[in-house]
């Protein structure tokens, strides 16, 4: 009767026990009754035991006399079933009790193993509580050394300190960068096409080309400003723009550092920080493709880019991620943080619109690259687009400009940059003159020219057209980059001394492609004129002595030497362009469009271009006067004075 001894005090146990005495030969299974009952109340305790029974509505039936009504008090209790019914008869408890005993058991292990988990628990709960309170007293040391300035420290941050309460005003070159499009001069085709691309729902990246100079990064800039307040655009109020030189980034491939797309810090040489190193976890360095997220990525100078990595570029430019490797990475490390497996597994984010700008021609980019991209090209300036830049920042600097100030600074440069370099070291020097005194500054015509003998400027623009005809000599047009050029080509003929026996001579310099033109023209010549060019001596210079790159000169060379023979005036105030076929017809050329700008620099009035680039510019481009020709005798009505061809052969 053990059970009831725990189980009730001792009279209602001695109660019981005399009440439920039962034959001899039943003491063993009520013993084993009652060591079922003594086992559960050691696993679950008594109080426990009467809140089961209570619930499983057996608290009469765990007092009751009968046997077979505790063993189903027990049912209920072990089993959690308040509905088990009836009482087992005699004859059913010996299994009942050896099932219960199974199951008691059964919860003797699984408590035994509970206990040694929560001791384990307990245990490194205890130990990990340990080591936090001592990582904290290491802290609590590390800071109170810290805090102990030496007088060598304390110098040094007295230095720091004075350094950081000194500030210059800005630069004249930030005070002077355009503030709006209406600052942008000489561009609005090109910023109104930039603006549609990229306050579209679908902005395309981009690549814009251009000389130096005339605002490709400012325009960029301003733009997606404009954009954000588009209700179309994608951009939000603050998408960033981050800014690069393609001539800085260089594709390492030891994939060591890569400031672009990002680099992995390995934990034993390149010094990640110090948790993930003491682990010998790398360390993911997202790069500017992940700055830019959201944005644009403006690249200056894309074409000066390895090209290695333009192919690189290419592929965030698809993923609209970047992506890192490392031979460090170990996938199954639990030790790893989750933003560190994130950016292995996932990468890291990098959407944004690409604006590359470059003063190469297309030729330098990667070709799988412009087909990702919409082309823009930024116009050259002219002489008067610069007098106005010029006198715009005049404005801003406050300053008085003498007659003539804003044409002579265009004179010795096409970029808008430059020109207002230009007038800020003139101001600089009329300051210096004034001593100091901003107030009525004048800049004089004397300040621009000792800036340009300081700065070894020469004139860039100059005048070159005159009214006179004359002979042997004409403007052929050349292009270099974006900019445009006129090319002087002169010639002299004299009789052989034996007819057929001539000789030519051109300069060393020139191109092949250039010298292949005098013999198409030796043929256009004898078919329009009669004239046999092996009949005389020739002698062709270009003036300055440059490389002609290309056959464009053909039609000016063939014009040149039909003036030298036959001595017809060519008129000064044209400049022609094309290449010229054996049949005397005129091929298309590249660049006209840049040509067309190098002419009227030059003072030229009338331009001469083969008829398959008439589309190429507008017809009203900078007031030249553009006739589009097929043949050669086209192009010699509108090249010379009086046509040299004969009459009879015209």
């Amino acid at each position: 009767m053990v059970f009831f001894e725990r189980f009730f005090n001792k009279k209602e146990a001695a109660r019981h026990g005399e009440a439920m005495r039962q034959p001899p030969m039943a003491e063993p299974v009520d013993r084993e009754i009652d060591a079922i009952y003594g086992t559960l109340i050691d696993l679950i305790g008594t109080e426990e035991l009467v809140i089961r029974a209570g619930r499983m509505d057996a608290m009469k039936l765990l007092r009751s006399e009968r046997r077979a009504e505790r063993v189903l008090a027990l049912q209920r209790v072990l089993e959690e079933d308040p509905l088990i019914a009836p009482p087992p008869s005699e004859a059913e408890i010996p299994e009942i009790l050896m099932r219960l005993s199974e199951r008691i058991a059964d919860m003797r292990a699984r408590r035994s193993i509970e206990d040694k988990i929560e001791r384990k628990v307990n245990e490194k709960l205890e130990k990990e509580h340990e080591d936090y309170v001592e990582d904290i007293r290491r802290q609590v040391i590390k800071e109170e050394k810290n805090s102990v300035e030496t007088p060598q420290d304390a110098e040094k941050r007295r230095k720091l300190e004075k350094l950081e309460n000194v500030h210059l005003t800005q630069s004249v070159m930030e005070l002077l960068r355009p503030q709006d499009f209406s600052e942008i001069v000489g561009q609005e085709r090109a910023v109104k096409s930039l603006l549609a691309k990229l306050s579209s729902p679908y902005p395309q990246h981009l690549l814009l080309y251009g000389p130096p100079g005339v605002g490709k990064t400012t325009a960029a800039r301003l733009v997606l400003e404009a954009a954000k307040k588009k209700a179309a655009s994608p951009f939000a109020e603050d998408a960033p723009f981050v800014e690069t030189d393609g001539t800085t980034l260089r594709w390492d491939p030891r994939d060591i550092t890569n400031p672009l797309l990002g680099s992995v810090h390995d934990p034993i040489y390149q010094g990640a920080q110090k948790t993930l190193a003491d682990s010998g976890i790398p360390e993911p360095k997202p790069g500017l493709v992940t700055d830019a997220h959201g944005g644009i990525l403006f690249i200056d100078e894309i074409g000066e880019m390895d090209e290695t990595l333009q192919n690189k570029l290419l592929k965030v430019l698809e993923d609209k991620r970047a992506f890192f490797e490392s031979a460090y990475y170990d996938p199954t490390d639990t030790k790893i943080p989750p933003y560190i497996r994130q950016l292995f597994e996932k990468g890291a984010p990098a959407d944004f619109v690409l604006i590359g700008a470059t003063t190469r021609d297309a030729g330098h980019i990667n070709p799988a690259l412009r087909s990702r991209c919409a082309e823009i090209y930024f116009e050259p300036l002219t002489p008067k687009q610069i007098v106005q830049i010029v006198k715009n920042a005049a404005g801003k600097l406050r300053v008085t400009l003498d007659d003539g100030i804003a044409e002579l600074i265009a004179e010795y440069t096409t970029e808008g940059r430059k020109a207002i370099n230009i007038l800020a070291d003139s101001y600089s020097l009329a300051l210096e003159a004034a001593g100091g005194e901003a107030e009525g500054l004048r800049i004089t015509k004397e300040a621009i020219y000792e800036v340009a003998q300081v700065s070894r400027l020469y004139q860039f623009v100059t005048k070159k057209a005159k009214p006179d005809a004359e002979e042997g000599h004409i403007f052929g047009l050349g292009v270099s980059g974006f900019l445009g050029s006129v090319i002087e080509i002169e010639a002299v003929a004299f009789p052989a001394h034996e007819a057929g026996k001539g000789t030519v001579r051109f300069n060393e310099t020139a191109g092949s492609m250039a010298k292949d033109s005098v013999f198409n023209a030796a043929s256009v010549l004898r078919r329009l004129t009669g004239k046999d060019m092996h009949d005389y001596d020739i002698h062709i210079n270009a003036i300055g002595g440059g490389n002609i790159d290309g056959p464009s000169a053909g039609t000016a060379i063939l014009a040149c030497i039909t003036s030298a023979v036959t001595g017809a005036r060519i008129r000064q105030d044209v400049a022609v362009t094309g290449e010229i076929s054996l049949a005397g017809r005129i091929r298309p050329v590249g660049g006209v469009f840049e040509k067309a700008y190098g002419a009227r620099q030059a003072g030229i009035r009338t331009l001469v271009i083969p008829k398959e680039n008439e589309t190429d510019i507008p017809n009203d481009l900078l007031g030249l006067d553009i006739h589009p020709v097929e043949t050669a005798e086209q192009a010699f009505s509108l090249i010379f004075e009086e046509s040299p061809i004969k009459s009879e052969e015209a």
